[in-house]
């Protein structure tokens, strides 16, 4: 197991939805290697703080403004 075999993995890896063996081998991997434990404690992290969150509703002025934003880099980007 590699890094990027660990990435390729973290959201089956994060799921649960690996078998025994490779779950083993992300694990084996997650202990020597610091910098994909770090990407792995991170992105559950995030994936926690998304998952508790709750909708925010933006004030009209804010959304036409964001929206007319988006649209201007849109056009943008076409041209």
């Amino acid at each position: 197991m590699n890094c990027r075999e660990v990435i390729h993995e973290i959201s089956n890896y994060l799921d649960g939805d690996l078998d025994a063996s490779m779950k083993q081998s992300i694990e084996v991997h997650l202990k020597d290697c610091n910098e994909c434990a770090v990407i792995v404690s991170q992105t559950r992290f995030t994936v926690e703080i998304f998952c508790d969150s709750h909708l925010v509703e933006l004030p009209t002025d804010v959304r036409s403004r964001v929206h007319e934003a988006l649209r201007r880099r849109i056009q943008e980007s076409r041209k």
